[in-house]
């Protein structure tokens, strides 16, 4: 299967710096048994590096220290792409099915992650100790849609900074309604990779007083 994954774009290197090693690893990891667990399509060994692994660590300046917690976690994209990135802040992958928990528990123990830990949970379900930080996601659901799910699990002046497509200034003006009610502000899209990678990466990010 190996052989028809994506080269390694010549950014990677310097995107990932001395953690690159471990992202080549999950990478291979996630090549091998990513499509048999259903976690990626047929068609994205070939795009794998540069629409996915990049992708999402290109986010990882955002992140500050702290507790972070990705919804959705699924394939590890991006919570397991920043927790190789970000060894100084800790992550905690959210979600609900259980043969992902296991890719991801298994990942964080084969990549000798300490930075990481999974909890089985919805969103809209899941019991923190302590209240997060910052949250990601990404390909999970519309803004309006996420901020209920999200912004509770935040400390007041926690962020959000979500992954988005295209469309992200329009799913902000849809999410009028929910923006006033969790009380969101600083509501923004920022555009990642610019001049670094050839399909740009979308975040909307915004505080939770």
């Amino acid at each position: 299967m190996t052989e028809t994954l994506e080269a390694e774009p010549a950014v990677a290197a310097g995107l990932f710096g001395d953690r690159i090693e471990v992202a080549r690893e999950f990478t291979r990891h996630l090549a091998e048994q990513g499509e048999e667990l259903g976690l990626i399509g047929p068609l994205e060994l070939p795009r794998l590096w540069s629409r996915h692994i990049l992708n999402c660590v290109v986010v990882a300046p955002l992140l500050k220290p702290g507790l972070v917690g990705d919804v959705g976690s699924g394939a590890g994209l991006p919570g397991l792409v920043l927790a190789i990135a970000r060894p100084d802040v800790s992550f905690v992958l959210i979600e609900p099915m259980e043969r992902r928990v296991a890719w991801l528990t298994g990942q964080i123990a084969a990549l000798g992650l300490t930075n990481a830990r999974v909890q089985r949970a919805r969103a809209e379900d899941i019991r923190l100790d302590t209240p997060l930080d910052q949250v990601t996601a990404r390909a999970v659901s519309a803004f309006k849609t996420l901020i209920p799910l999200t912004a509770p699990l935040l400390r007041s002046g926690g962020e959000l900074v979500l992954m988005k497509g295209a469309g992200a200034a329009g799913e902000i003006a849809n999410a009028a309604k929910p923006i006033k009610k969790f009380r969101l502000r600083d509501v923004e899209v920022l555009t990642l990779g610019e001049g670094v990678l050839e399909d740009v990466t979308r975040v909307i990010k915004a505080t939770v007083d």
